[in-house]
């Protein structure tokens, strides 16, 4: 069935307090995409966010991010008093990160602290059921406990994981770790709530998965094994060593380094990939179909030494990419992923790709600069097994990439779309939802024509990502939709007219 809908991470969600939540502000999303006749939500990775409130750079791979709970809805549940909103922060156009650190930040603890005294065997439970959690929750206090980001910080014994420090640290740490698991349970039944009210109008939520994870992050600190590196660093301290990134390109011309460990996939194998399993199971508990991120890394990696400089000195290494989605084809009964095949992308990629039957993704952004035959111009696309996007949450927005264009890039695509370029943004989104694609999907700021000044993120800059900010959900957007919609056959087959 096609299917249109829009890219937006709750966190930019407008509504009140620092942050956009899993409250009122979701609801209130909700029914605009219904209203629009989208029946698809595309979320970022809704675990904690790491550096720079990234969500591509967690702590972990598996929680989810207790920055997302509604305070409103904590104090209707009782958890908190009616005080707890005082002094809420004004919204913005931002989300405002410090004062999501030490406005919100308590407030959740203390609703935490108050479900683990209320109900200490639901949290019990509710933990058993995820093997991983108890490990998050340690990992989770003692880095608070000790003031540090990473586990590389903690004293050698908790570092290296040593039965005795551990078994010590957890009756050390109890407080701590209750806390860290009540808190979990109270963002996963908020998601849970909101997932619940999303499938009640028809639409499907859009996960997504980093391919790669943070090196400091818990998962490399409990499975350091299955990631190759080593105490190689200052005073023993664990490095990865080769790190992940991307060769030399048009964009880039050192390539991008990442820093993110590879996999030692041989005991990724010898397990039958266990720990992938695990965490694809987790990801689609919250959503219906995901994203897989840098696909390309499944079929090839780009390698790198610790100690380069930059990206230009790397290497391509195979991954068992076809064994990897065998196991997880086994485990989940199928496969509703989205293949990330965007940049070097070589003939064993789309050979991967196609014989998993994955969609992979075309972004109109990108189709103006070669020739009337480029391969993400709708025309030349061969199938309906696409994802057709106006943009992505990396890439500007589409008024902002119209507005930096070349003069023979906005004359192709203004020809193309028959537009006179005063609208690109709704442009692209007309050109996504008229394509034979599947699915159709456009970043929010396309549909609020938003210029770069509201991008989400800017790769390769350190500050000033991931803060967007909607300022409205405008009614005369979602009519404008709706009839591209229906128009264009992407309406719910329920609503269709005769």
């Amino acid at each position: 069935m096609r299917a249109a809908g829009i890219l937006l991470h709750p966190t930019s969600l407008p509504g009140d307090g620092p942050c956009g939540d899993l409250g009122r502000g979701a609801d209130r999303f909700l029914d605009w995409l219904a209203s629009a006749g989208c029946t698809l939500w595309q979320v970022l990775p809704l675990v904690p966010p790491g550096a720079g409130f990234s969500p591509y750079d967690s702590p972990s791979a598996t929680a989810l991010g207790t920055h997302l709970l509604s305070i409103e809805d904590l104090v209707s549940e009782g958890l908190l008093d009616n005080r707890a909103l005082d002094h809420r922060p004004q919204a913005g156009f931002r989300v405002d990160v410090h004062a999501v650190q030490e406005w919100k930040r308590p407030r959740i603890d203390e609703a935490a602290d108050a479900l683990a005294q209320r109900s200490p065997d639901a949290i019990a439970a509710f933990a058993d059921e995820r093997p991983w959690m108890r490990t998050w929750a340690l990992y989770e206090a003692l880095r608070h406990a000790l003031h540090v980001d990473s586990w590389q910080d903690f004293p050698a014994p908790l570092r290296d994981r040593e039965p005795r420090a551990l078994k010590k640290a957890n009756k050390t740490h109890q407080h701590g770790i209750q806390r860290a698991l009540a808190a979990q349970l109270l963002v996963h039944r908020q998601w849970a709530r909101v997932r619940q009210e999303a499938a009640r109008r028809g639409i499907r939520i859009v996960g997504d998965v980093p391919i790669f994870v943070s090196g400091g992050s818990c998962d490399v600190w409990a499975n350091r094994a299955l990631f190759r590196g080593g105490n190689t660093g200052p005073a023993g301290r664990w490095r990865a060593d080769p790190v992940t990134g991307v060769p030399p390109d048009y964009f880039a011309p050192l390539g991008q380094r990442w820093g993110n460990p590879h996999y030692n996939w041989p005991a990724h194998q010898a397990d039958d990939f266990r720990w992938w399993r695990q965490r694809i199971r987790a990801v689609l508990d919250h959503c219906d179909i995901v994203r897989i991120d840098h696909f390309r890394g499944f079929a090839a990696a780009w390698e790198i030494s610790a100690d380069a400089p930059d990206a230009t000195a790397g290497s391509w290494r195979e991954a068992p990419g076809a064994a990897l989605f065998a196991a997880l084809k086994s485990e989940l009964g199928g496969l509703p992923f989205i293949a990330e095949d965007l940049g070097i992308i070589t003939p064993d990629v789309e050979k991967l790709r196609d014989d998993l039957g994955l969609p992979g993704m075309k972004v109109l952004q990108f189709a103006w600069g070669g020739t009337n035959q480029h391969t993400f111009l709708p025309h030349t696309w061969p199938s309906r097994r696409w994802v057709a996007y106006t943009g992505t949450h990396d890439t500007d927005t589409a008024v902002g990439w119209y507005q930096s264009a070349t003069s023979r890039e906005q004359h192709r695509m203004r020809v193309y779309c028959g537009r006179d370029g005063s609208e690109p943004g709704w442009d692209l989104v007309r050109l996504a939802w008229a394509s034979v694609a599947d699915m159709a999907i456009a970043p929010f700021q396309d549909v609020l024509g938003l210029d770069a000044a509201w991008r989400m993120n800017v790769p390769g800059e350190v500050d000033g990502n991931w803060t967007f900010r909607a300022p409205e959900l405008p009614i005369w957007a979602a009519e404008r939709l709706r009839g591209m919609a229906e128009a264009y056959g992407r309406f719910p087959e329920s609503e269709q007219d005769d």
